[in-house]
């Protein structure tokens, strides 16, 4: 595992790293910086209240909670910015939302201390699948028909619930929907950041802004001395490195590659792993690819070059550190804005993804049925076992494309025995 993080590390020397900055200052683009903003916006109003719970369930003290959110606010932004930075692509990090979950459950059998040597624990399994290739070697055989038919799913209650909004709140998201087709169309670069700008003078013009109790304070760390014990690590360890990889990195995952970029998974995997095991005493439970979020990054809102959409992830990155060194006072500020805002800003950002994924996923008639059988349990949101419902998605559309295709020859292909029979053949060639 180390020597695979060894050599991630010297594939990029340290005379190449001015390069890549002032690569980047060449690359970044006023909508690529609003991209990454909605990118935290979005984030942290739609799952931080999980993280304060999980917290709170724990035991930890508001000082604890706070340290919390600057321990998961510097990892999800410095392996965003460095792992983007590296390759190229919108690489964008979240904390595990399904993980707060399980924590909120699991918390009466455990203590604060206990908790954070499960945290330690998970973070050193994420990355030894990362490091040694096993997590590469799964998803090399998720079928892309699948794979977009599973962010289809994820991403379309985003795209129902911006014009749900209208019904509570027409007089603001309305407004915003027709800034959006407009900046669509005059201004494709920033049709996110216009309906933005729109939404944020409404709410500002109609006393919709929530700035009352907003005070200006830094967040400092807070260590916790971990405690190993048998009941944490089946209880906690496991089932949220379980959920962590099933719900959160393989949708992560397909998100970059459904939108073309084909970035090794390993090392991505594997700095999470490591970015978690280090912060866990500080309060980062479990870091993971985004999935929603970076699906804001890698769309054409981002920038219409693809090669150059790496720069909303970094913008993101800087967006989280800023959001973790000022702790409660930005998430505050964040939380000031209308619930009907971010639904409306988060449904249109998603808009171009959620159609590239449904076109994508129904391109082949061979696997559409397939595919629409991914797409509709994981649009269902069903869950078993602690598990959200794009493992499930996958799962099922797995099951359909294998009952209704396979044949004796494929079948074979999948064994392992076959796999090295193919790649012998192609040795030969």
């Amino acid at each position: 595992m180390f020597r695979q993080a060894f050599r991630a590390r010297k594939a990029w020397p340290l005379s190449s790293q001015q390069d890549l900055v002032m690569r980047f200052f060449n690359d970044l683009s006023l909508s690529a910086i609003n991209a990454g903003f909605v990118t935290v916006l979005v984030g942290f109003t739609s799952s931080a209240v999980l993280v304060f719970q999980a917290a709170q369930a724990l035991g930890a003290t508001p000082a604890q909670i706070g340290s919390w959110m600057l321990a998961l606010c510097i990892g999800m932004g410095v392996t965003g910015i460095a792992l983007s930075l590296r390759y190229k692509a919108p690489i964008a990090i979240a904390w595990s939302t399904s993980g707060a979950a399980i924590l909120i459950t699991s918390a009466p059998s455990v203590s604060l201390e206990e908790a954070t040597g499960a945290f330690i624990v998970c973070g050193a399994l994420i990355a030894l699948c990362g490091f040694s290739g096993w997590f590469e070697r799964i998803v090399k055989h998720i079928p892309m028909a699948i794979a977009a038919g599973m962010l289809a799913g994820i991403l379309l209650r985003f795209g129902l619930d911006a014009f749900k909004a209208m019904q509570t709140q027409f007089s603001l998201v309305f407004p915003m929907f027709l800034s959006y087709l407009l900046a669509r169309r005059l201004l494709p670069r920033y049709a996110v950041m216009v309906p933005l700008l729109v939404g944020i003078c409404i709410a500002a013009g109609t006393g919709m802004l929530a700035f009352q109790g907003v005070d200006l304070a830094l967040a400092t760390p807070e260590f916790v001395a971990p405690s190993f014990s048998l009941q944490a690590m089946v209880g906690v360890a496991l089932p949220l490195f379980a959920v962590t990889m099933a719900s959160q990195n393989i949708p992560g995952l397909t998100v970059l590659r459904a939108s073309g970029y084909q970035t090794p998974s390993s090392p991505l995997i594997g700095w999470t792993g490591v970015a978690t095991l280090l912060l866990a005493p500080f309060g980062a439970y479990a870091l993971n690819l985004a999935t929603i979020t970076a699906a804001i990054c890698t769309g054409k809102e981002a920038h219409e070059d693809p090669k150059r959409r790496y720069a909303a992830a970094v913008a993101a990155g800087f967006f989280y550190l800023l959001v973790g060194i000022f702790g409660a006072t930005v998430g505050a500020l964040f939380m000031a804005f209308p619930n009907e805002l971010i639904l409306a800003i988060a449904g249109l950002a998603l808009l171009g993804t959620i159609g590239n994924g449904l076109a994508s996923a129904l391109l082949e008639e061979q696997h559409r049925e397939a595919a629409l059988i991914t797409f509709l349990v994981t649009a269902s949101g069903v869950s078993l076992l602690g598990i959200g419902s794009a493992f499930w998605g996958m799962l099922a559309g797995a099951l359909s494309m294998l009952l209704l295709h396979a044949t004796p020859a494929l079948l074979t292909a999948w064994t392992p025995r076959g796999q090295r029979a193919a790649k012998l053949d192609k040795t030969m060639e």
